[in-house]
Order: C-alpha cells, then structure tokens, then sequence
C-alpha cells in the first residue's frame, strides 16, 4: 500500500473516509497482504476511522446546538 499517494485522512470528506476504510476492512478480511502491507493496512485504517469519528462528533455537537436554541 503506497501510503505517501494516498490524501491526508483529514483532507477527506466522510464519505471518502468511510469508503476507503471499507476497502481496507475488506482487504485485512481476506488475509492475503503480506505483514507490512497488513500494518500500513491497519494504521491507515485507524487514522481514517479516526478522521470519520471527527466528522461525526462535529455534526453531533452542531446538531445539539442547534436544538439548544
């Protein structure tokens, strides 16, 4: 996995992030990527999940906000 083509996760939208954390779970599910390429994988996956989580705390908190007034 060639991390350094690869956007920044926190350029991405959520749809991106969550579509290639997809992808990723799939490719870790299969077993077939040799160690180092699982560990790129993996840390890749973590930083994207993490990005999402982001998103998702933000429009959470705009919408408590909003029902707050």
């Amino acid at each position: 996995m060639a991390e350094n083509t690869l956007p920044a996760p926190e350029s991405l939208s959520y749809e991106a992030a969550r579509d290639e954390l997809i992808t990723i779970v799939k490719m870790l599910e299969s077993g077939q990527a040799p160690l180092e390429d699982t560990l790129a994988m993996w840390e890749r996956g973590e930083a994207l999940a993490t990005r999402c989580r982001s998103i998702l705390d933000a429009a959470t908190q705009r919408m408590e906000q909003g029902t707050e007034n």
